[in-house]
């Protein structure tokens, strides 16, 4: 897979969450905690096993940042008097870092014996030597293997997996046979039973570690929540059939000796290989990318180069409809005009009936940005259709829909489920994009407003919900922590507010907003669970109860996973 995750029409690692903060009070603290993540959210990656140690590491790591910075700024002060004085400090740090690495139980290109105890946030075996902690990808928890060590940090290490002397019953041979190429995927090696146990405990250790909430155990029997103290995370929810389940694929082209291709990109790189099918994608996408490979190829159309910013062709965007059958294909060209369009559109008409509609998208900029501002339609309608449940939406080129609808029914009809509607309520949906969840709720509720901070994203929410006739729902362009208070003052007021942030979760402003409107329940729609158990501890402190969260696999086979939340105020 490519990309797991857009937000619904969104541009979408931990808190310090010890000492309770409330109101504005806890927004120093979470641009803090995210300046600080990125190093520190390796480290504290592992299992529940790892985490007293991985604790303890991350104080060392906030120290040795804090003596860095302090050095950085004496020793820039030392520099307006002396180069040579920085030269000096430049060589101490040096022979300093060199000892450190030394003392290491390993070192880069050594081999070791480890076992794997756990595996981080991106699916790399978590193991120890003589209590260093090395990732390495493609083991996976309860083996022992044979590791290469390729890189070392004071804290912990990557390491190449060599040869497994003892395998994991959860292992599996992975079924793509450019598995260990493409990257899209990285967890077909473990069965799919176990995928889901893993995604559940990932959401519980970042509940425990990141929130400092309670997890009760939950083995999938019935619970009463009122009895139970502590959070209960429950089962992952997954599919019956995990393959062939996206519905959109947005395909590089490139060019070889032999002409256009069209696929991946190669681990590490920017080099396109050419790819036929890919086991999450809906085959029918397979098969438009490989037609219009084919006719470009018989056209002599050029595919654009990165690196020199000419040819035509960059990318395949293909978006099929499971309700309704009917299929988009977007061309993005770097430029207007498309040589022998005529030809090309009609050679995909008559061997892909499907296809209802035919687009351009124009991207001249020098990104890595799939599409540019201007579309254009070739043949065919603007729009096709689908369905999510009984709501209807209409998908143009450009907008957000999901990329699994099968799960993402089973998403909404929980959040759905979780704000416990009588019909009587008024629901706010915060980060609505083009308001998928937003018309699932209004089914259910009295008063349905929905905020997005992208306007074309508002756009398509209103005809939405033109279109299945739904005038209980109202939407408005801005930032839900600007839009929200201004309902407020119009004497709006939610008994219910909904939030899908994007991954980097809820803007410190959002939190504040929903713990002075003080709505009886709060549904967290999260596909992050560290930012999720953050932002469920801010609110926690401010007066609410995590009762409990569903986590749902929207992604076979990757890491990613979604989650549900309730909370309710516990006056």
């Amino acid at each position: 897979m490519t990309n797991n995750r857009s937000g619904r029409g969104k541009s979408r690692r931990n808190a310090a969450t010890a000492t309770p903060v409330q109101g504005n009070q806890h927004q120093n603290t979470m641009k803090a905690t995210r300046e600080s993540e990125p190093e520190q959210s390796q480290v504290r990656a592992g299992n529940g096993l790892l985490q007293a140690e991985i604790k303890h590491k991350n104080g060392n790591v906030n120290e040795n940042v804090n003596d860095s910075d302090r050095k950085k700024r004496k020793n820039g002060r030392d520099t307006r008097h002396s180069s040579n004085g920085r030269r000096s400090h430049d060589a101490s740090n040096r022979n300093r870092s060199s000892v450190e690495r030394s003392d290491l139980p390993v070192q880069k290109n050594d081999e070791a014996m480890i076992d794997i105890i756990g595996m981080n946030h991106d699916g790399e075996g978590v193991g120890r030597v003589e209590g260093f902690t090395l990732f390495v990808p493609g083991a996976l928890p309860g083996e022992k293997v044979r590791v290469k060590v390729l890189k070392t940090k004071k804290q912990y290490g990557y390491a190449k997996l060599l040869d497994i002397a003892q395998a994991s019953p959860d292992r599996i041979a992975a079924p793509c046979a450019i598995y260990d190429q493409c990257g899209g995927c990285q967890i077909q090696h473990m069965s799919y039973e176990a995928q889901l146990s893993w995604k559940r405990q990932h959401v519980v250790d970042v509940l425990e570690r990141i929130g400092k909430l309670s997890v009760t155990s939950d083995d999938g029997t019935s619970v009463d929540l009122s009895s139970v103290h502590g959070v209960v995370v429950h089962p992952t929810l997954g599919m019956s059939e995990p393959w062939r389940y996206r519905n959109k694929a947005q395909v590089p082209i490139g060019v070889t000796e032999g002409g256009l291709v069209g696929g991946f990109y190669a681990r590490g790189s920017h080099r396109i290989v050419d790819m036929n099918t890919c086991l999450i994608q809906d085959e029918r996408n397979d098969e438009v990318v490989a037609r219009v490979k084919e006719i470009g190829r018989m056209l002599g159309i050029s595919a654009y180069n990165e690196e020199t910013g000419r040819g035509l062709l960059r990318h395949v965007v293909v978006k099929t409809a499971f309700r309704t059958g009917e299929m988009m294909l977007v061309l993005v060209t770097n430029g207007r005009d498309i040589p022998h369009a005529d030809a090309w559109i009609g050679s995909i008409r008559e061997h892909i009936p499907h296809v209802a509609s035919i687009c351009q998208n124009v991207n001249t900029k020098r990104t890595n940005v799939i599409f540019g501002d201007e579309t254009r339609v070739l043949w065919g309608r603007d729009v096709i259709y689908d369905y999510i449940g009984n709501v209807q939406f209409a998908i143009s080129a450009r907008s957000f829909y999901q990329v699994n609808p099968v799960q993402t029914e089973v998403l909404y009809g929980k959040t759905v489920e979780y704000a416990g509607l009588t019909g009587k309520e008024t629901v706010i949906d915060a980060y609505c994009g083009i308001g998928t969840i937003s018309l699932f709720l209004a089914q259910h509720a009295d008063q349905v407003y929905g905020v997005e901070i992208v306007k074309e994203a508002i756009d398509d929410a209103r005809s939405n919900a033109l279109l299945n006739e739904m005038r209980n729902v109202k939407f408005e362009v801005g930032a839900s922590e600007d839009v929200i208070p201004a309902w407020k003052e119009q004497g709006i007021t939610a008994d219910v507010i909904v939030v899908d942030p994007p991954r980097k979760g809820c803007d410190p402003r959002l939190l504040d907003t929903i713990l002075e409107m003080k709505p009886e329940r709060v549904v967290y729609v999260s596909c992050n669970p560290s930012t999720l158990a953050r932002d469920l501890k801010i609110l926690e402190d401010g007066g609410y109860k995590t009762v409990e969260v569903q986590p749902v696999d929207m992604f076979p086979h990757t890491v990613h996973v979604e989650s549900v939340a309730l909370l309710v105020r516990k006056d």
